[in-house]
């Protein structure tokens, strides 16, 4: 990362707020880590539950789990990430010190408000939520716009849609429109889906071919652009829900197709020996997997619903932990490939898909099995990536230099 801080004054700050990455990846991993289990206690043990009798009737935990690991785990890593990278892309001076600890605090504070046993109005924690995401687009947004680095922009017109999609999963809860938030949590994946899209395109085939000393395949231009424009409509089709079911089984089945084709060219094959590379590329082909599945089973609404865990897990998540684990040693000046050893969590995140989505439709009679067996799994990667990373996202980079 460019040196472009007064080490004096980067030094009065604590560590935790030098920069986006630190405090967004380790509340958004400590997020994932305790919010399955959690998850799990209060849907099959309630007399062990954290939740309050309370809590069920005002935010209902049908709504509040994918939610929190959308918008709470999700986009901490996607705003923590962005944060960062804005810097490096730009030259710019990116969030820091109480405004990233503002930032941070209104993150935190609409998952606490959610949880908290309190007859609280529902727009308290959306106000907070709306604060956090619209922060971030605009230091994104002045960062950007400061250097005119238009292929950029898009990053927080995206979370600024985030934002009001957020909003409508707040209105639909304050509705009791759980029809809606289905559809909204769908929208939510596919614009994850997105920004993989975008963003995996860069950075995958860039970090395979640096680190394995390839030439990176030149982007075909039309498949990029395609790739994009079937997201977006992926994004409109789950909310609106406006196009027949045999043309979203075409497209589904279309970006499969051309998702499948783009990883192939990246040399998955290649990164066997190295986890910070082929758990990238195994978290990417859960993509077109998910959406082949998905266009096959587009008349089994059971199968549906069960088979976009594929991608929340196989490919969310699995983007997620693997990107926050090089993110950090990277951005601390720490060698990429030295770092702690994460196999065992990066082999635990497809697991965790392959037992949450596939196995209940194989053998649905052992299908609280499954489900104890994928959170435990997810528990354990995200668990050891808190284990390993508090000291290095804490502590300054170690090379003194300021981020």
């Amino acid at each position: 990362m460019l040196n472009i801080d007064d080490p004096k004054e980067v030094e009065k700050t604590p560590a935790i707020w030098r920069l986006g990455f630190r405090p967004f990846f380790l509340g958004g991993a400590a997020l994932a880590m305790l919010y399955i289990p959690l998850w799990l206690v209060t849907w099959y043990i309630p007399e062990f539950s954290l939740f309050r009798e309370q809590f069920w009737v005002r935010v209902v935990p049908l709504w509040w789990h994918p939610h929190e690991l959308l918008f709470g785990f999700a986009l901490a890593i996607v705003c923590g990430f962005l944060l960062t990278s804005v810097q490096t892309w730009t030259n710019q001076p990116s969030m820091k010190g109480w405004p990233l600890a503002f930032t941070f605090s209104c993150w935190l504070m609409a998952r606490l408000l959610l949880l908290a046993p309190l007859d609280l109005p529902i727009w308290l924690p959306a106000l907070f939520d709306t604060l956090f995401l619209g922060l971030t687009a605009v230091t994104l947004w002045r960062c950007i716009y400061k250097v005119k680095q238009w292929n950029n922009i898009g990053f927080p017109i995206m979370l600024m849609v985030a934002a009001v999609i957020n909003l409508l999963s707040y209105y639909a809860l304050s509705q009791r429109d759980f029809t809606l938030s289905h559809h909204i949590w769908q929208g939510m994946l596919w614009w994850l889906g997105l920004l993989i899209t975008i963003v995996g395109g860069r950075v995958i085939p860039f970090f395979t071919a640096m680190r394995l000393k390839l030439t990176k395949p030149n982007p075909i231009i039309l498949l990029e652009r395609s790739l994009i424009a079937l997201m977006i409509l992926l994004v409109a089709q789950a909310i609106t829900k406006q196009l027949p079911m045999a043309v979203e089984q075409g497209v589904l089945a279309l970006a499969a197709l051309l998702h499948l084709g783009r990883w192939i060219r990246w040399f998955p094959h290649k990164t066997l020996k190295e986890p910070l590379l082929w758990s990238l590329h195994c978290a990417y082909l859960f993509l077109p997997i998910t959406l082949g599945l998905l266009a096959w089973n587009i008349d089994n609404e059971n199968a549906y619903r069960q088979l976009l865990h594929l991608f929340a897990i196989g490919t969310m998540a699995g983007i997620c932990l693997s990107m926050i684990s090089r993110v950090s040693l990277g951005h601390t000046s720490r060698n990429i490939y030295l770092g702690p050893k994460m196999t065992l969590a990066f082999i635990a995140i497809p697991l965790a898909a392959i037992f949450r989505a596939i196995m209940p439709l194989l053998l649905p009679e052992y299908a609280q099995i499954w489900l104890w067996l994928a959170g435990s799994c997810w528990t354990l990667a995200f668990g050891m990536f808190v284990w390993w990373y508090v000291p290095i996202l804490t502590q300054p980079r170690i090379d003194g230099r300021p981020g």
